[in-house]
């Protein structure tokens, strides 16, 4: 499956538009996760519990999508992009959206 976040994919044309795919994940942070990065606030620097979380969220979000674009029997993905929303105290969505496509490689 080749993702990307351009528009185009030099060297190949697109022979079918698929549509929207996206992957959803909402995700809570856990007291022991808060307690742990309330520690690595206070001495500064980078906060690496949620550093985690963050990307396995947005991997979680990513292979939903591309999930979905396979199932449509799509074989690429254009535009793709990654939003995050705050819906409640530490409860964050995370979505990963882009159009499936069918391409073939140009010779």
């Amino acid at each position: 499956m080749l993702v990307v976040t351009t528009n185009d994919l030099p060297g190949y044309r697109i022979t079918k538009q698929l549509g929207l795919v996206r992957g959803i994940v909402v995700r809570s942070r856990s007291v022991v996760g808060n307690l742990g990065a309330a520690v690595q606030i206070f001495f500064g620097g980078n906060i690496s519990v949620y550093t985690k979380l963050a990307e396995q969220t947005r991997r979680e979000a990513y292979e939903e999508m591309t999930a979905q674009a396979e199932a449509m029997g799509a074989n690429a993905v254009l535009a793709m992009r990654y939003d995050a929303n705050e819906i409640a105290s530490a409860v964050t969505e995370v979505l990963a959206y882009g159009t499936a496509v069918v391409v073939e490689e140009v010779r």
